[in-house]
């Protein structure tokens, strides 16, 4: 593999004394003012959980078709379960990837009142064939949701606000993590395993099989590389944090290009994102940094919304068109 081309920050630092964790802050700024994207080391993710992680992700993709179609994103008007290979779009075109989508386990809403945002409220379809995914899905988000309200408290202090700040302005987590699995391809031509985007939140924390490449993130007009790193995440920022800094931090455009047969590519990605309600009030940075924001990015093809409920519904129908078509073909039809 190739050496990093984003910034490496360990997490710690913030253990290790207040000169350390100022230092891991600065670092935080930084890297998500000029980049949005870096590597994150010392979570304290146990490494057996990763290595179940890694084996029931492997175990549920080799399960028959039929098993995994049971629990089929279709069937779900939440956009929970599992999408086939092909069953996702990223502008408008076609990512080559199979995942499952796993959400908070929660009662549907059946309000007719309720906002729209409301349909991605309601419970997970889970495979009868490996009860053991649902078992380790939940540890593992249990974990990362401590480590992203760690690097958010860290966050918060860096930009001159409170520390509470996030733990205020979040309410109860709308959390989505993807278990996926990249296919290989044979074309001549890199293919799209999911193309170039920004994610509708605020922090992803994205684990990547050990010994797999294939994500890129945009710098400078450039796609670079971004391979897996030993006992490391990659993190980025969603549209939520660049919408709360006015633009000081940066969501960046990231891909996935499918490997080459006979290989393919493990990665589960988590998505911290606060409640659907949720609002961030921006952030009052001070001067020096306010200097520094380049305001909120402006794409009339993807407008970036405060709320986050907005945001993230804007996001799944644009993915799914089928689950929309089926479920949803009011709010694509208000929408268009």
């Amino acid at each position: 593999m190739s050496e990093p081309n984003l910034p490496v920050l360990d997490l710690s630092l913030l253990d290790q004394g207040p000169e350390a964790a100022a230092r891991f802050r600065e670092q935080l700024r930084h890297a998500t003012h000029d980049v949005g994207f870096f590597y994150l080391t010392g979570t304290g993710v146990p490494p057996e959980l990763e290595a179940r992680l890694h084996r029931t992700a492997r175990a549920f993709f080799e399960l028959p078709e039929a098993d995994k179609l049971a629990i089929e994103n279709v069937k779900s008007p939440h956009f929970r379960g599992y999408t086939r290979v092909g069953g996702e779009r990223t502008q408008g075109r076609v990512d080559w990837r199979e995942q499952i989508d796993i959400g908070p386990e929660r009662d549907a809403v059946i309000d007719p009142a309720a906002p729209d945002y409301a349909v991605l409220i309601g419970p997970n379809l889970w495979p009868d064939a490996l009860p053991e995914l649902r078992e380790v899905a939940e540890e593992w988000q249990d974990h990362l949701a401590g480590v992203s309200r760690k690097l958010l408290r860290a966050w918060a202090l860096a930009l001159g606000a409170p520390e509470s700040y996030f733990d205020e302005h979040f309410g109860d987590p709308q959390t989505l993590l993807k278990i996926v699995r990249y296919p290989g391809k044979d074309d001549p031509t890199p293919a799209q395993g999911v193309g170039a985007h920004k994610d509708s939140g605020v922090l992803t924390l994205l684990w990547v099989e050990p010994g797999k490449g294939g994500l890129q993130v945009e710098r400078d007009g450039e796609w670079v590389d971004a391979p897996s790193v030993p006992g490391a995440f990659v993190v980025n920022i969603g549209e939520l944090l660049e919408h709360a800094t006015g633009g000081y931090l940066t969501a960046t455009n990231h891909r996935v290009v499918s490997p080459r047969l006979p290989d393919d590519r493990i990665s589960v990605p988590f998505f911290f994102n606060p409640a659907l309600e949720a609002q961030l009030p921006v952030i009052d940075l001070p001067a020096e940094l306010a200097a520094q924001a380049r305001g909120v990015a402006q794409d009339p093809a993807n407008p970036i919304y405060g709320l986050h409920g907005e945001n993230a519904l804007k996001s799944r129908l644009r993915a799914h068109p089928d689950v929309a078509a089926i479920w949803h073909g009011d709010l694509v039809a208000s929408r268009a």
